[in-house]
């Protein structure tokens, strides 16, 4: 087929990969403008854009596409058989979902209804869901609401992190793309019940509340690693939080240190602090933290 690819972070890349190697014609790759990133706010080019380029594509990078009329038309232009997105970060407007013949085929990674929206990975760790998986949709105008083509399921690991997940889901992902691709487009409509919405995440998604149950606090460390990563205070200065292991103690309130294992007490249970990260250091092992800063029993973590 001839296709536009529209995608912009690492998730998308094995997709576009396998489109290639599966023989479909790239007409042109749409992803997010360079930006400023990281601590030296370098301004930088998104994943797909640097794959695209490895491939010698046409790159778009509009900042908006609403009601830009010459971005619908120059879109409508390309005579595409379909697009496919894959976590590209814009809404696309009815122009430009009617414009290719198939339609414009989203790769989505929830089994869906479950988990519309912008973070269905950490979403799905959050609460602690059994299985996930990768949903290819066919797009609408509603958010995440288009019929499903095709899912695939996997089982989440009990130390499953989203960054491990996203790995996964990505690769799972690309080969469900391909396979749908092969055959007849065949939509079903999403089932009304059983609809839920990942919200947009934000820093603050990662501030650790201790009075929470340590099941909880582990899934939102776990869930929210790499971005936007899960962290407390210490005497006021942010301590990302890496990983952590459940731990058993009968002593201590909320937040406090009450060993020199880095045992946390929170709520109901404990956690067992095993990676952490000062602001301006890497993320390191326990042991390794330790050597350059004492956190004794009785320490306190959080505001």
């Amino acid at each position: 087929m001839k296709l536009i690819f529209m995608g912009t972070p690492d998730f998308a890349v094995p997709s576009l990969e396998a489109l290639v190697d599966a023989g479909h014609e790239i007409a042109a790759v749409y992803t997010q403008p360079p930006r400023p990133a990281g601590r030296g706010r370098q301004v930088r080019r998104s994943p797909v854009h640097d794959a695209a380029l490895a491939r010698g594509f046409e790159i778009r990078t509009p900042s908006r596409l609403r009601r830009e009329t010459a971005e619908h038309e120059a879109f409508a232009a390309l005579g595409a058989d379909a697009a496919i997105v894959a976590a590209y970060g814009l809404i696309l407007p009815p122009a430009m979902l009617d414009a290719p013949r198939l339609g414009c085929l989203n790769v989505h990674a929830s089994l869906l209804p479950r988990w519309r929206g912008a973070s269905p990975i950490q979403s799905a760790l959050l609460a602690n869901d059994a299985r996930t998986g990768v949903s290819i949709m066919q797009m609408e105008e509603g958010l995440d609401t288009g019929p499903v083509l095709a899912e695939a399921a996997v089982d989440i690991a009990p130390d499953e992190t989203a960054s491990t997940l996203h790995d996964r889901l990505a690769l799972l992902g690309a080969s469900l793309l391909v396979e749908t691709l092969e055959r007849p487009l065949t939509p079903t409509p999403q089932p009304e019940n059983g609809v839920t919405y990942a919200e947009r995440l934000t820093r603050e998604s990662g501030r650790i509340d201790w009075t929470r149950p340590a099941d909880e606090i582990d899934r939102q460390i776990r869930g929210l690693t790499p971005w936007p990563g899960a962290f407390t205070t210490l005497d006021g200065e942010t301590l990302k939080i890496g990983a952590a292991l459940p731990a058993e103690t009968t002593v201590g309130v909320p937040g406090e240190i009450v060993d020199d294992r880095l045992t946390v007490r929170c709520g109901v249970g404990a956690l067992r602090l095993t990676r952490l990260q000062r602001p301006g250091r890497t993320m390191m092992e326990a042991e390794a933290f330790l050597r350059g800063q004492s956190l004794p029993a009785g320490t306190r973590l959080g505001d």
